[in-house]
């Protein structure tokens, strides 16, 4: 089925409703055995798993607990969902909606057309660096065989400041551009060194915080779903001892293909299978290395793997592949990764160069420039609303491109900048055509036309550039484009794609008198509270 059925129209009709209940409420965990508060869905962190099969409604009511010290609003982005004809379910601030208010519920309800692994996010600010995120799994047909599903593994940074402290730091005049982090977290675990804490630092710490623990069976073939759900590192992924075979990137089956490491950018996804060829009783370890391209006090997390009959107490021994960091943060080759479906490539009618930059402003602030401009939302306008009942005018700021009636757009992307950058596309998987050193050349860069990869998360490198294109007219709405390294969003790296603009009026996308209520519910908050929105918004 994997090859022979097109995975963004042949979903199938399940008439099944997926279920789930969110609260979001502030909570002090210790997760590395540094205590800090954060944000959690349910109390948990991460937090819980979505499932569903291909083709399901998925339906989640959030609650918004974050009454107090401070109250904030929130919002929930379900990352790699296309949202065909539902764009108000987006989840992002400004743009698909109005935050849901302190005390207020939103119920999102939207169809699993894609299948794999992903994860849920907020949207509001930086908030997910602050612990509001979770997994997604949606199972579908299969491209590779395998025995066991060990489910999702969520890898990323961790800071031990607050979200909100490190957005003051990004946004305060005479920033430097550069912010670290202390630790990298799998699946909410690791140890951390306390003796390293800053001088004079009376946070509560442990030495001993735990680490996450995964049972291969002996003989058999593992799935593997791993997710970077840090806000900033790239990370580098291998199992001592252990080929992976890469069998999807983001929701995108793929040509299976072998590897001892695997690159993943912020909001990137690769699922892999491994054969579990060791003796019973061995034990391993997984390694999620943030790349040298990141800055970060305590870089390597661990994962323990026990086949079956050891002792999960012990301490595995083994020996760490010898796979140097090239410390580029590039994604693998897309010669190797070649879609599992084909897909012909239709001819842009656009073409479009997006350059990243950066300025200061009047006030000392370090921006950054998407296509010539520092964005920022409107928490109580978004844009998707008012190109519904208001027109295709914006502020420059919201930073929106309207395609028009355009049906497919060519998009390049130079940055001629030393940090990589994570692009992620909502709505759309974007077809990636080219990723190379250097600024794109029309004469001398190679397009790959015939089936290119696909996903929704796509690393541009350090002094690097990227061709990808957008099919404009599957999904009307106002779809954000931006780097995924949360601190770049929040400093105002984010733009809109404005797409079939004239069928988002007609009557198939009326506004939801839900989502309507949310902003009327939002307006009545901010006419009591201003939040304190220093950064994009986003």
């Amino acid at each position: 089925m994997a090859k022979t059925n097109n995975p963004y129209t042949d979903a199938p009709q399940t008439g099944i409703t997926r279920r789930y209940e969110f609260n979001i409420s502030r909570g002090v965990i210790a997760p590395d055995g540094y205590e800090k508060r954060v944000i959690l869905v349910n109390g948990q962190f991460p937090g819980p798993l979505i499932e569903a099969n291909w083709g399901d409604y998925i339906e989640v009511k959030v609650t918004n607990s974050i009454t107090d010290d401070p109250p904030e609003g929130t919002a929930i982005h379900w990352h790699g969902f296309l949202q065909t004809g539902s764009p108000w379910m987006d989840g992002v601030p400004g743009v698909s909606q109005c935050p849901i208010a302190p005390g207020k519920s939103f119920t999102y309800r939207f169809r699993a057309e894609l299948y794999g692994s992903s994860w849920y996010h907020s949207h509001y600010s930086a908030q997910y660096a602050g612990g509001l995120q979770g997994p997604i799994v949606v199972y579908g047909p299969r491209n590779a065989e395998y025995d066991i599903d060990l489910g999702p593994i969520m890898v990323g940074d961790w800071w031990h400041k607050d979200y909100y402290a490190v957005v003051k730091e990004v946004m305060a005049p005479g920033y430097n551009g550069q912010s670290s982090s202390d630790n990298n977290l799998i699946n909410g675990k690791m140890n951390f060194d306390c003796s390293t804490v800053d001088a004079g630092d009376k946070t509560p710490c442990t030495d001993d915080a735990g680490l996450s623990k995964f049972r291969f069976a002996p003989g058999q073939t593992h799935r593997l779903r791993f997710i970077n759900s840090g806000a900033e590192g790239t990370q580098r992924i291998s199992i001592d001892e252990h080929n992976m075979t890469v069998i999807a990137n983001d929701f995108v089956s793929i040509e299976p293909y072998d590897t001892e490491v695997i690159t993943l950018g912020v909001g990137q996804r690769v699922d892999v299978i491994v054969q579990a060829n060791a003796e019973t009783g061995s034990a391993f370890w997984l390694r999620a290395n943030l790349s040298s391209c990141s800055s970060v006090k305590q870089p390597l997390a661990l994962a323990a793997i026990y086949y079956q009959g050891a002792d999960i107490n012990s301490i595995p021994t083994s020996t760490p592949w010898n796979v140097p960091d090239p410390g580029t943060c590039a994604n693998d080759d897309l010669e190797l990764t070649k879609p599992f479906y084909p897909m012909d490539l239709p001819e842009p009618s656009w073409t479009q160069h997006m350059d990243i930059s950066t300025t200061t402003n009047a006030s000392g602030n370090s921006l950054w420039e998407f296509g010539g401009v520092t964005a920022r939302v409107d928490y109580n306008d978004p844009s998707l609303l008012r190109s519904r009942e208001s027109g295709l005018q914006f502020e420059s700021d919201y930073n929106v491109i309207n395609y028009g009636s355009n049906t497919s757009v060519r998009i390049i992307v130079n940055n001629p900048g030393p940090s990589p950058h994570p692009m992620h596309a909502h709505g759309l998987n974007m077809y990636v055509l080219a990723a190379g050193p250097g600024n794109y050349s029309a004469s001398t860069t190679v397009l790959n036309t015939k089936n290119p990869m696909r996903r929704d998360v796509q690393i541009v490198t350090a002094n690097g550039f990227i061709v990808v294109q957008m099919d404009a007219t599957r999904n009307p709405g106002a779809w954000p484009f931006h780097c995924h390294v949360t601190w770049h969003s929040s400093a105002g790296f984010f733009s809109q794609l404005l797409f079939q603009p004239d069928e988002l009026r007609t009557h198939l996308f009326e506004i939801p008198r839900d989502v309507r209520q949310t902003c009327r519910d939002w307006a009545e908050f901010t006419d009591r509270v201003v939040p304190d929105q220093i950064d994009s918004g986003l």
